[in-house]
């Protein structure tokens, strides 16, 4: 069964294909994403890598957790879920009036 892994540290200048092909040393690879700002499109600084087997993906942690990618130390664990949000306040809808000054 696959195996989802945050990576936390990722360098700005690292691609998902030079994710990917990094944890591929540590076995097969399913998916490699990073997390980008809709804001500047620009890495938020870590992402996913989704491994074939769960040996795979402790191997992988095993062997990058704390260790160096494109000159930055990696975080390497195993994902967790992700927990609800509370929703969001849409100001341009039913708030305050925006104007008539």
């Amino acid at each position: 069964m696959a195996k989802k892994l945050y990576v936390g540290g990722i360098s700005y200048g690292t691609s998902e294909d030079a994710l990917k092909a990094h944890f591929a040393q540590a076995g097969a690879v399913e998916s490699a994403s990073i997390i980008m700002d809709k804001m500047t499109n620009r890495s938020k600084g870590f992402g996913f890598v989704q491994m074939v087997n769960d040996a795979d993906a402790d191997n992988a942690i095993n062997m990058f957790n704390g260790k160096p990618l494109d000159g930055r130390n990696l975080t390497v664990n195993e994902a967790r879920p992700m927990e609800p949000r509370a929703p969001r306040k849409d100001f341009n809808r039913g708030g305050e009036s925006r104007g008539n000054w």
